[in-house]
């Protein structure tokens, strides 16, 4: 069966796959690099290397791909070079190797965006069980404890993804599901996934909420631009996606879940946001400022309790010190945890970055491993 139409079909890539995306339609050639700056960056190594050089890393939003994967979601043949150069589909020495330089202990394992997730029926729900297979056979059992996963859902069918996360967890051990994005046209607070959020509860695991791609009349409301002379199709991608839209559509679902009362219903459901909080930092007061008086009578507690309560964050990609201290202005050390977002931001710099902040080291532990250990149920 077909996937769904989407105005991504072809180009369907998540952040990773912008990058290929300049690649594979000839602009864009300085893109692979992080485009965040990071203190560590410009650090003296000598600084780095002495202060909590022994801190131990779960990295919690890595990413993988196989050649299957990239089949379903390479818009050309030089896109599909791009991404197999990438390390995406390295899950041997290679990874292994940055991750021991790094001093990364674990990564815990995701599909490229959007997975399967657009792929209907029979076909999506088989696509998503080989990826799983696929990671429970390979990887994590080749390198015991350096690997966990997240589970890909063929969410065209909540029920099955229901049963794919349930199997994969208590089968193969995996540590949640992930994500992303839209689900044809609806988000995870539709009545139509409440199976598969009641699921997760049940077996106490996390879903993480990646971003993914706006269904059609979504961009081309807000993501559709012209200007003559410029790659039009490339630049509107990226507008909708990690240079901006992304962000903007994490949050959204976030709010929508706990304005809907999903949490209200399934008080103990928990969801894990990346990108340093996908702009809720910057945003906090005015949400919990303006919807307080409004949702006072229709939600069990105040607004901003539920991202204490039902969310994590974490630090993937975005390896700014101000950024880092403004997302603990408002949410608890308790809830915050390590992320690098390989292979498209780099392992060794993620690390050493944290390593040269300036917090406790009690509050370094909980976000580098600690909190990762208790909500996974893992060990460094």
């Amino acid at each position: 069966m077909k996937p769904i139409e989407n105005p991504l079909m072809s180009l369907t890539m998540g952040r990773r796959s912008f990058l290929g995306g300049a690649a594979a339609l000839g602009v864009g050639a300085g893109l692979s690099a992080p485009a965040i700056v990071s203190r560590a960056a410009a650090a003296e190594p000598s600084v780095i290397s002495l202060r909590d050089r022994d801190l131990p890393f779960i990295a919690t939003e890595e990413t993988y791909t196989t050649d299957e994967l990239i089949a379903l979601n390479a818009i050309n043949d030089e896109h599909v070079e791009y991404l197999k150069g990438t390390g995406l589909d390295d899950l041997g020495p290679g990874r292994i190797g940055a991750m021991d330089e790094a001093g990364i202990n674990v990564q815990i394992l995701s599909a490229h965006t959007p997975g399967v997730q657009n792929v209907q029926g029979q076909e999506g729900i088989d696509f998503a069980y080989r990826l799983n297979k696929m990671i429970a056979q390979g990887p994590m059992a080749t390198y015991p404890g350096r690997f966990q996963a997240y589970a890909t859902l063929p969410l065209q069918d909540p029920e099955a993804s229901a049963d794919e996360l349930e199997r994969s967890v208590r089968e193969d051990g995996f540590v949640g599901a992930m994500t992303n994005g839209f689900i044809g046209e609806k988000f995870l607070d539709h009545p139509d996934f409440k199976p598969l959020l009641a699921r997760a509860e049940a077996l106490d695991v996390p879903i993480y909420l990646h971003p993914g791609f706006p269904p059609e009349k979504v961009f081309d409301i807000y993501y559709r631009t012209t200007r003559p002379g410029y790659n039009q199709e490339f630049q509107n991608y990226i507008f909708s996606g990690s240079g901006y839209g992304w962000h903007q559509e994490v949050l959204t679902q976030c709010l929508r879940l706990i304005l809907t009362g999903v949490f209200d219903s399934l008080p103990k459901l928990q969801f894990i946001i990346g990108h340093m909080g996908e702009g809720l930092p910057f945003y906090y007061e005015r949400i919990v400022g303006d919807l307080s008086e409004s949702t006072e009578g229709s939600l069990n507690k105040p607004i901003g309790q539920y991202f204490n309560d039902n969310f994590w964050y974490t630090t993937s990609a975005f390896f700014q010190d101000e950024l880092l201290h403004l997302l603990l202005k408002y949410v608890s050390v308790d809830r915050v945890m390590f992320g690098i977002d390989y292979p498209f931001a780099d392992m060794k710099q993620g690390t050493d970055w944290f390593r040269a902040v300036d917090l406790p080291r009690e509050a370094k532990e909980k976000i580098a491993f600690r909190n990762a250990e208790r909500l996974f149920g893992i060990k460094a």
